[in-house]
């Protein structure tokens, strides 16, 4: 399983898996569906959001297992 990084597009990161966009708007990007939003990287949109990268980086690896796990 490939991991997420803070570098990856928005866009990429729901790509992957659509249920990841459910994640980040639990923590608090509730913009996600904005198409502007699509072309940002994670880290970018952790900014303007006040978050940590990182922290949100792990949170979606850690959600990303949980989902392969279930299949």
């Amino acid at each position: 399983m490939e991991k997420i990084t803070k570098d990856m597009l928005i866009g990429d990161i729901i790509e992957k898996d659509e249920r990841l966009m459910g994640v980040l708007i639990m923590a608090g990007m509730h913009c996600i569906g904005c198409p502007a939003s699509q072309g940002e990287s994670l880290e970018e949109a952790a900014w303007v959001h006040g978050m940590d990268a990182d922290e949100l980086t792990d949170l979606l690896n850690e959600q990303m297992e949980l989902y392969s796990e279930k299949i």
